[in-house]
């Protein structure tokens, strides 16, 4: 295998991220080669979220997670599908993710279907964030951390809304976030560590026009 671009952030207490560099990225698709995944722990329950797999050589990744085997593994979005069957087979997993699936990109695993509202093992909490892409953000307590798909993305370090035809329904939806007391903001796109103060500048800045996600 090819070397792959890797590295690990610690964001809070039981609360880590691994960026990888994304298998076939063009600089055309309009965001940035590495990609975050995340991983949690919070009631008793190990999730992994948007999780790519990392290559052999990424041994730290590899041997963290080891450690603190993935007892879930969770879609946000239906084009993030990524690797998840490969977590599940490697760690005997339990899967959630959305109803549908673009036809091209179909998990082989059976996921638990998640909407807006559903609540999760360990305490997690699936959001709506109104942009009609089917995402699910989601809400992890313990963490006071938010983790989001596509619904935003920061562009040259700046938290942005990434647009879409329904732009004053995601605003909206996404300043009703503001509710609760999340201190941390994970994005898959763009530096993908912020914080409230970034979240709230996001919702009154002009959305991030680039390829529609």
């Amino acid at each position: 295998m090819s070397h792959v671009a890797h590295e690990i952030r610690d964001v809070a207490s039981g609360l880590w991220i691994w960026r990888l560099s994304y298998p076939d990225w063009r600089p055309e698709v309009g965001w940035p080669e590495m990609v975050t995944s995340t991983c949690v722990d919070s009631g008793g329950e190990v999730a992994v979220l948007d999780a790519l797999a990392p290559p052999e050589d990424a041994t730290e990744i590899w041997e963290r997670l080891d450690a603190r085997p993935p007892t879930m593994a969770v879609v946000l979005k239906p084009d993030h599908v990524r690797d998840v069957d490969l977590f599940v087979r490697r760690y005997r997993a339990r899967a959630y993710g959305p109803w549908l699936f673009w036809r091209s990109n179909i998990p082989e695993t059976e996921l638990e279907p998640i909407e807006p509202g559903s609540k999760l093992s360990g305490g997690l909490e699936a959001l709506y964030d109104g942009r009609g892409r089917n995402e699910t953000p989601l809400w992890l307590p313990e963490q006071k951390a938010l983790v989001f798909a596509d619904a935003l993305t920061s562009q040259d370090g700046e938290l942005r809304v990434w647009d879409t035809p329904h732009i004053d329904r995601a605003r909206a939806a996404l300043r009703d976030l503001l509710q609760l007391p999340f201190v941390h903001v994970i994005v898959a796109h763009g530096d993908p560590v912020h914080d409230r103060a970034a979240y709230e500048r996001a919702l009154e800045l002009p959305p991030w026009a680039g390829e529609p996600a």
